[in-house]
This record gives structure tokens, sequence and C-alpha cells, in this order.
């Protein structure tokens, strides 16, 4: 295995080399670009590369891009613009907001920018010791009958934003799904396992964290079927056994999403035919969903996740 990374290496290695051998008067840069995942990188890449002209890796967790290109032919400034126009943010660029729009949902990074909208030529003003780049951009100003344009400077600093806690009611209406297991109400459980799909539906992942929206877009499937079987049926042994799933998916949900107060994570030997099973309550007194009143306290606390 650790050989199969070391020639892994290598050959990406070999890949950048042979790209930047293809360019005369290289010269290379890192800098930051917004994005995602996996499509982020391969929209990104091929906008920025342009044969014999320019390269571009962007690596998804660090969400730092290497830029070579040939200073001759071609500018950092020049690359980051075609990226933006595709919708990626970037330290020069913010791209058009209906382009940033039409990204796959996946690739909907939190922007950190006022939103501005791109034209064609950025300007370059010194500043003190350093070089400060502003983007001649154009701002729509709605009125009765009328839009104005003007030039406006790129935002040095990031704005502030109101961030909606939208995954609240999700973890609410689970505690109310496992209390109505507590209770061994087949029926309650149907109605608020309803209410729970009801708030999963209403997620606006694009909104969320980038922690959350993450685990989110691993998870929501999952929790959407198992939501549903929960909530189609009234047998108590049909919504326990799906109740497994949903309370481990939820619980990768709010380790990284969080809650207002802490939340204990529980764990029961004997459900789930022996082999255990978790799930997640907002009381450190042990109060078993799996076998309500038969065995109301069997089980403990492995985890206090704290907000």
């Amino acid at each position: 295995m650790k050989s199969l990374k070391l020639i892994m290496v290598a050959l990406f290695v070999l890949s950048i080399t042979s790209c930047n051998a293809q360019l005369k008067n290289t010269k290379t840069e890192t800098v930051k670009i917004f994005g995602n995942c996996g499509m982020c990188k391969n929209t990104i890449e091929k906008a920025g590369n342009k044969k014999k002209e320019a390269t571009v890796e962007w690596n998804k967790d660090s969400k730092i891009a290497t830029i070579a290109y040939d200073s001759l032919k071609t500018s950092k400034t020049d690359v980051l613009k075609r990226i933006a126009l595709v919708g990626y943010d970037n330290e020069l660029f913010v791209s058009p907001n209906d382009t940033y729009e039409n990204l796959p949902g996946c690739c909907q990074y939190e922007r950190a920018k006022k939103e501005v909208i791109l034209t064609e030529t950025p300007k370059m003003e010194m500043v003190g010791n350093h070089t400060e780049h502003k983007e001649e951009v154009s701002t729509k100003e709605n009125h009765s009958e009328h839009t104005t344009s003007k030039t406006m400077e790129m935002p040095k600093t990031t704005t502030e934003i109101v961030k909606i806690d939208q995954l609240k009611p999700v973890f609410d209406t689970y505690f109310e799904v496992k209390n109505a297991l507590v209770q061994s109400d087949g029926a309650l459980t149907s109605t608020k396992a309803t209410n729970l799909l009801k708030a999963l539906e209403s997620v606006k992942m694009n909104t969320l964290e980038m922690d959350a929206h993450m685990v989110w877009m691993k998870v929501m499937k999952d929790l959407k079927a198992d939501a549903n079987i929960i909530a189609e049926s009234k047998d108590e042994n049909t919504q326990r056994a799906n109740f497994v799933s949903l309370s481990n998916n939820m619980y990768s949900l709010l380790k990284v999403a969080k809650y207002e107060t802490p939340v204990y994570y529980q764990h029961c030997p004997m459900a789930n035919d022996g082999k255990g099973a978790n799930w997640l309550s907002k009381e450190n007194a042990v109060k078993n969903p799996y076998y309500g009143s038969m065995m109301l306290s069997c089980g403990k606390t492995v985890e206090t996740i704290n907000k």
C-alpha cells in the first residue's frame, strides 16, 4: 500500500512537471479559490487551463490552487477571471451571482464577499508598498423605472453573514420521534416522523456551514429514507429497526452542526438483535427508545456532545 501511494505521488509530480515543461517563461503561484467537491475541481481546472498558456491544480480540502502560466502570454488575473466566470469566487474576482446560483447544489459553497458582477477589465492600483487589485464591476440599482451602472471597489474585507440555524428543527423533531418510541406509541411515532421528514425537506443545504454541508450531502438521502419509512409505518418493530440508522446519521450531522444545549449519545447493547444500537437524547438519564417500558433504563451515555 505504501509503495502504491509513492507511485501515485510520483505520477502526480511527473504530470505537473510535464505540463509545466510545455510552458515557457513559467511563473507559479498559489491562490485561494472557493469550492466544495470533486465536481468543483473539474470545473475550476477546466476553466483555468489553457494550452501552452496556463495549468491549474486545485485542492478541494485546502481550497488552494497552484497556477503555472507563461508570464509573456497570460497572467494570474486572466486565469482567475476565467474561473470566476464559471461560478467560483477567488482572491481577485467574485463570480456573477446568476452564474453561482446555476451551480449544482453540492457546489454552492458559502460566499464570503459582497455580491458584485464582473465586467471585462480589472484595474490595479498601488497602495502603500503592495499592489491592490480593483475590479471593474457593475451594480444594479432597481428604482421605479431605471437601472444605473457604476464602478465600485472590490470589497477588502468579508461581510458579516447572517447564519440561520435551520438544522435545529431537524434535531428537535428527531428528539420527538425518540420520545414517542420511548412511549412505545407507534401512531405518535409515525406523526412525529412525518414532522421530521418535513423538517429535513425544508433544509437549504447551500446555506449550511461548510462542515455541516459536507456531512449533509452524505447523510440526507438516508435520513429522509428512514424518516419516511418510520412515518409510513405504525409498527414499532419496523420503526425501531429504521431508528438505528436514522440515529447514526443524525449523530454524524449533530457532531458538526452542534445544538443549543449538550446532547447525550447513548447506547443499548441488547438492541438491534444483540448487535447494539445508539440514539441521541437531550437528557443524560437513559430512556431507551428500543424497548420502552420493558427495559426503560437499559443502556448508558457513551458521549456528551457540547454546543
